[in-house]
């Protein structure tokens, strides 16, 4: 379990390497290839170009929160010094929170908003992209979740229960690679992650799991785009999340070996 990310996404020059809105209140090795960015980044047009990503799974906001989503109740009313008009349409993520719903991101007027309401200064010609980056994160977020949970249950179907934003709040392990980062500043990362979200997963028996994500900034890409990491893991709060962690650093281990194994053989052929 080392530290390296399981995600990494670009971003456009113009969004900011972190994250846009402050949440109401960290990297995870995979073998999958680093997840490609949905914003055409070489034309102007580029917020055109995503995908339709799908209620947001993440609790934004410190204020009214809507007990059945556990979602903020953002205005879709423009804001008092707002020049542009921005789309009120919300796109329905990928993440079921039921047998017969998904949540559901918000959308670029209500994003401006809380960036206003907690004093964020944003172009409003970014919010559209920015929008698209924060609901593409969350997506890769949960793919990685299907991830661990397939590996426990191939047939799994989990439901996203309900979420919390933890951005003041360290987990465990960011602490760990935080220290290691002090200690050899040349190996590991020595920035802390920009923001922690729990997420609380159901499973098909009805179990709970509970994950924890650190989204992390990672150096950007050489035109200057802002690139993000995510680090998503069962929290170790049950013994089956332990087993989980334990096995999926023992497969991080031998796969290393094997690959450190194979370039050895390839320097000793040569």
């Amino acid at each position: 379990m080392g530290q390296a990310a399981s995600q990494s996404v670009s971003a456009p020059p113009s969004a900011p390497a972190s994250c846009p809105i402050d949440h109401s209140a960290n990297k995870l090795s995979s073998s999958s290839g680093p997840a490609k960015c949905p914003i055409d980044h070489s034309s102007k047009a580029a917020a055109a170009t995503a995908p339709p990503p799908a209620q947001c799974p993440i609790s934004h906001d410190a204020g009214e929160i809507n007990p059945l989503n556990q979602m903020p109740n953002l205005s879709q009313t423009p804001a008092a010094q707002q020049l542009a008009e921005l789309p009120t349409e919300r796109e329905v993520s990928s993440i079921p929170r039921d047998g017969s719903s998904r949540w559901e991101y918000p959308s670029p007027q209500q994003f401006y908003n809380a960036l206003v309401r907690k004093g964020w200064e944003t172009p409003e010609e970014h919010v559209e992209t920015m929008v698209q980056i924060h609901n593409f994160l969350n997506e890769q977020a949960w793919q990685e979740i299907l991830k661990w949970e397939k590996k426990e249950d191939p047939n799994a179907e989990p439901q996203l229960a309900r979420f919390k934003g933890r951005p003041g709040e360290l987990s465990p392990k960011a602490r760990f690679w935080l220290f290691a980062g002090w200690l050899l500043p040349s190996r590991f990362n020595t920035e802390p992650p920009f923001d922690r979200h729990d997420w609380i997963v159901r499973r098909n028996s009805g179990e709970e799991v509970r994950y924890v994500i650190d989204y992390y900034s990672a150096p950007p890409e050489p035109d200057g785009s802002p690139v993000f990491s995510l680090d998503v893991r069962p929290a170790l709060d049950s013994v089956g999340s332990i087993k989980q962690r334990i096995l999926a650093a023992s497969e991080d281990v031998w796969a290393n070996f094997r690959e450190e194994s194979k370039r050895n053989s390839s320097q000793d052929a040569h």
